[in-house]
């Protein structure tokens, strides 16, 4: 039996049925720490969609948990010391582990315990980070100085995708250290639907207006600037004329210039935010899912569209695109290049023959394999 701590910030949709999947292994007593402390828990605003968000699925269910005590006088994720946990380092001596998991470093606590332990018990590590654009500076110069020490404080750090790997390599890990574990969500959830949910989906598309002939592509996020929502102004503007629809899905500080600009265009709809219970429905309104973004490290609702059969266009600045998107199930594009180009591969990628992409998804990014390479590594 091995003793594992994991180092979080707080419960997150994508994460807690990993944690769940993990406690399942009988080899393996995990213990989960939550570093923001127990008012991470409930309903919280979120200033990117402008509303108060609550998590429609359990989160803290099928695992061993800790919420240990965060002192910050400005508690949260977003910045260095949003959490101080003084606790937390004796928590983790009391509970012995094997190994210790941190996810994420740019926190106050956090980059404690890796300094602390390290040498001691080792520490494995966890970040989706990829390399943004390269620029000659004394900011680059001292950025790479600061990673690299800070990357010297971990023994294995497992990677969601080949982009996350080259930024592990640029800092000084080597190939020895790094250990493959692809971003991936709750499989199950998505991939089937239950006859409820396939009557609320026809009614949805009744609703929508949406015809047997209609080609539908979905935008699903925040409505702000990184997300691009520029590229949805003018993508709606040139498919007016077309026997196209896009169907924009969420709130955020551009929603309402967005929805001045498209108010006219008959082809586009909006929806607000949807919770994740809804998410596999709307992701089958579209025969296709865009991601526009100028910057993501990885992206996540490509995963959840791929596991329900819809196909993904992603933008190239998109970490996960390389991974996850093939000629069967989607393309990449750069959105500098305009809607025009976009256009062009999308009439290519529509003659696309797309049978077998889901099951090919399902099989190769799901939480099995996470959960082996944490096996593999533990013993």
């Amino acid at each position: 039996m091995k003793r594992l701590a994991l180092v979080t910030s707080h419960p997150i949709q994508y994460n807690a049925p990993l944690f769940a999947f993990l406690a399942e292994e009988p080899q393996i007593d995990l213990m989960v720490f939550y570093t923001w402390g127990e008012a991470a828990l409930g309903p919280k605003y979120d200033p990117d969609f402008g509303k108060e968000i609550d998590w429609d699925i359990p989160l803290l269910k099928g695992y061993n948990y800790h919420f240990t005590r965060n002192i910050s006088k400005n508690p949260g994720s977003n910045h260095f010391t949003g959490i101080i946990t003084p606790d937390l380092i004796q928590e983790i001596n009391d509970y012995n582990p094997s190994v210790i998991w941190v996810w994420g470093w740019s926190f106050h606590s956090h980059l404690k315990v890796m300094r602390y332990f390290k040498g001691k018990i080792p520490i494995w590590f966890r970040g989706d980070s990829i390399i943004g654009e390269k620029r000659n500076s004394i900011k680059t110069f001292a950025r790479k100085s600061v990673l690299t020490w800070i990357y010297k404080h971990i023994d294995k750090a497992f990677y969601v995708g080949q982009r996350n790997k080259e930024y592990y390599l640029e800092y000084g890990l080597n190939e020895s250290q790094l250990i493959k574990a692809h971003h991936s969500i709750d499989n199950s959830r998505f991939s089937l639907l239950t006859v409820k949910d396939e009557l609320v989906l026809n009614n949805l598309k009744q609703n929508l207006d949406i015809k047997d002939n209609d080609y539908v592509i979905l935008y699903a996020g925040k409505l702000e600037p990184r997300k691009n929502p520029a590229f949805l102004e003018t993508l709606g503007k040139r498919i007016e004329k077309d026997k196209i629809k896009l169907i924009i899905v969420g709130n955020g500080p551009l929603e309402t210039q967005l929805k001045l600009k498209l108010a006219e265009v008959k082809n586009v709809m909006f929806l607000d935010f949807q919770n994740q219970t809804q998410m596999p429905i709307i992701y089958r309104l579209a025969h296709l899912y865009l991601l526009p973004s100028l910057s993501e490290t990885w992206g996540l609702g490509m995963n959840e569209a791929l596991a329900c059969g819809t196909p993904v266009a992603a933008s190239k600045h998109c970490g996960g695109a390389i991974d996850l998107i093939n000629q069967k199930n989607g393309f990449i594009f750069d959105p500098k290049e305009g809607v025009d180009n976009f256009m062009k591969k999308l009439n290519i990628f529509r003659d696309v023959p797309k049978v077998g992409f889901q099951n090919e998804f399902l099989q190769t990014f799901n939480y099995n394999r996470i959960v082996d390479a944490v096996v593999q590594e533990l013993f």
